[in-house]
């Protein structure tokens, strides 16, 4: 076997045994568009279907459980299901924190806070209570990976409230603030290559801060002129979202493929 078909061989494995995506430039494409569909659908079932925050959040959050079951029970990485998972925290986050926030009169500072405490106790248990890297590349263990899943949720949950607390309290509206967090994302990039920041410091901020940009960008494509909004509805922007998002994971999971079919052909 020649050195490059070790290496394809290598990397196969490593992608076969972890239970998470690579952190590709794509991989950042697919988590925005399925954390701003997660904002859009949810909005669309809470508010368009006038379903209510609470019924909602019950059965957002009951399909999360299922996805985050199959998840946890998978021996790989499976693109559709990991996304299928990103997406149901997004969408169970959406309308718990409109729940908290807007139905239990908690408001989008106080919600912002029980939350970001929530997130960094989560975190802060990983770091220091365990004996296990906060890295993602290769999660194996099934107690980290559920680590990891529940930090998505309350991260998820947090950038609607946070992103609802910065464009509505600020002032700014949600186009203002979708630019920022946009302009602090590609600053985490810079950072990501023109410095030594630990690379793992850099993915949670990167990761938790994609959240509430998801939320802006989806809440200024919703909502109407008279809300700061481009007025394109939860309908058609979640539409337009998941043709997005499908096509994206259809991509990587077909690429996946070829990479294990290339490794395969350089052993035999």
């Amino acid at each position: 076997m020649n050195q490059q078909a070790r290496e394809q061989l290598d990397h196969h494995v490593n992608d076969a045994v972890s239970k998470l995506p690579a952190l590709t430039a794509l991989y950042w494409v697919i988590k925005i568009a399925a954390t701003t569909l997660g904002e859009t659908a949810g909005d669309l079932l809470s508010m368009t279907l006038e379903v209510g925050y609470a019924i909602s959040t019950l059965i957002l959050g009951s399909l999360f459980l299922v996805s985050l079951v199959a998840q946890l029970m998978a021996k790989k990485h499976y693109p559709w299901l990991y996304w299928t998972v990103i997406l149901t925290t997004s969408t169970a986050g959406t309308t718990m924190s409109d729940w908290m926030d807007r139905t239990l009169g908690l408001g989008y500072f106080t919600g912002s806070v029980i939350l970001v405490s929530l997130l960094l106790a989560i975190l802060g248990y990983w770091r220091f209570l365990t004996p296990h890297s906060m890295s993602v590349t290769h999660i194996r263990d099934l107690k980290v990976e559920l680590l990891y899943w529940v930090a998505i949720l309350f991260s998820n949950t947090l950038g609607t409230a946070l992103g609802d607390y910065l464009a509505d309290d600020s002032g700014l509206g949600f186009a203002a603030v979708a630019a920022i967090l946009g302009g602090s994302l590609l600053l985490i990039l810079a950072a990501h290559y023109l410095t030594k920041i630990s690379k793992v410091f850099l993915f949670w901020i990167a990761f938790i801060q994609t959240r509430p940009f998801g939320a802006t960008l989806g809440d200024t494509f919703t909502k109407t002129p008279e809300q700061g909004g481009l007025g394109f509805g939860t309908i058609g922007t979640s539409a337009v979202l998941v043709v997005v998002t499908v096509v994206c994971v259809t991509y990587v999971t077909l690429k996946a493929q070829d990479s294990a079919k290339s490794a395969a052909a350089s052993i035999a």
